[in-house]
């Protein structure tokens, strides 16, 4: 097994990974990254993308056999039309229907992610499945029934057989076939990506105002064409952390106390309702927290609070600039892409 990169021109980049060497006929997959993003951090030489590998990870991402019920998959509250989050739900609905306490992250480009969730609970890509599958709320599940339920299908054993040759379905290799599926949801061809590209697209003039004015009042925290920094913060939501501490409940530090994941704003636009608990249910109610509803406690970031006032100052010009230029970071072949979607 080798890891290679190979350049494509000026605009991708192709790690091309060196499937397993087994008897069975398993092919290798090139994943293109785009130019416009840093360097991956999921280290693909412990798992090498292969087709069999990927269509076996896909499957599983859509089977309710992971949920204790055998209805609720990982699809079922990452929904490919909402950029894989549970459009229309202020937090999460799991097993009979049981409600978590936060709002369903999108789950696009995670092989530059460092950490996971809305707490950074999770800092491996393959671990991230164990999270919502033993959670009481969500799949209320355990990965040994999993297993056993895996290893009873004849399907799935020939499926696992293929892709890792394997005669038993351990934790190892069904981790890592989903993050294998997972590895390849990457949202890069919006129109700003192509902008930036140099690939003919263009944006208009109210478009090109609102990218200035991000990058000015915004791009602290949303960095990168990731638009993301990686970070926790708190950004003023709420004052009230009697229900959710937000990464204290990780890391057991005060100074953590209502610090949340800086989301990527890719896709935003469908992403809705937003905000850590999915309180805010449109763009304009974002921008009109942060222009005049931050609220101070004392862990709110610094960057909101100058000379004792809390927010960012923005018009309602600057706004709606903003929130044009947003929808620039929509990637339609991305949320109607087959090879991501259940049927």
């Amino acid at each position: 097994m080798r890891l290679k990169v190979i350049l494509s021109g000026s605009v991708l980049g192709v790690i091309a990974l060196m499937a397993f060497d087994f008897h069975v006929f398993n092919r290798p997959v090139e994943l293109k990254l785009p130019s416009n993003f840093p360097e991956p951090v999921y280290d693909f030489k412990t798992n090498p993308l292969t087709e069999a590998g990927i269509q076996l990870g896909k499957e599983l991402f859509y089977d309710g056999k992971l949920s204790r019920t055998g209805v609720v998959s990982c699809g079922f509250c990452h929904q490919q039309p909402s950029a894989f989050t549970h459009h229309g739900h202020e937090v999460s609905h799991g097993v009979d229907d049981r409600l978590g306490k936060r709002n369903s992250l999108p789950i696009s480009n995670l092989i530059w992610m460092k950490t996971f969730f809305w707490d950074g609970g999770v800092n491996h890509l393959d671990f991230v499945p164990l999270n919502p599958m033993e959670n009481p709320l969500e799949m209320d599940e355990t990965l040994e029934n999993v297993l056993k339920k895996l290893n009873e299908s004849e399907h799935y054993r020939a499926a696992f057989r293929q892709a890792f040759g394997v005669d038993e379905i351990k934790s190892t290799e069904f981790l890592k076939a989903l993050s294998q599926f997972t590895a390849t949801l990457i949202s890069a061809n919006s129109r700003y990506d192509k902008y930036v590209r140099n690939e003919g697209a263009q944006l208009t003039a109210q478009e090109l105002n609102g990218l200035a004015l991000f990058k000015s009042k915004c791009s602290s925290c949303h960095a990168t064409d990731l638009f993301t920094d990686g970070s926790y913060r708190n950004n003023g939501i709420t004052s009230d952390f009697r229900f959710d501490k937000g990464r204290e409940e990780v890391t057991s530090d005060v100074t953590d106390r209502g610090k949340f994941k800086v989301p990527s704003l890719r896709n935003v636009e469908y992403t809705d309702p937003y905000m850590h608990d999915g309180r805010l249910t449109s763009l304009e109610e974002v921008l009109n927290h942060y222009s005049d509803g931050v609220k101070i406690s004392e862990t709110l970031d610094p960057l909101l609070l100058k000379d004792g006032r809390p927010g960012i100052a923005l018009t309602e010009s600057e706004k709606a600039d903003i929130i044009t230029f947003l929808k620039t970071l929509t990637d339609k072949e991305f949320l109607a892409d087959k090879r991501f979607s259940e049927y």
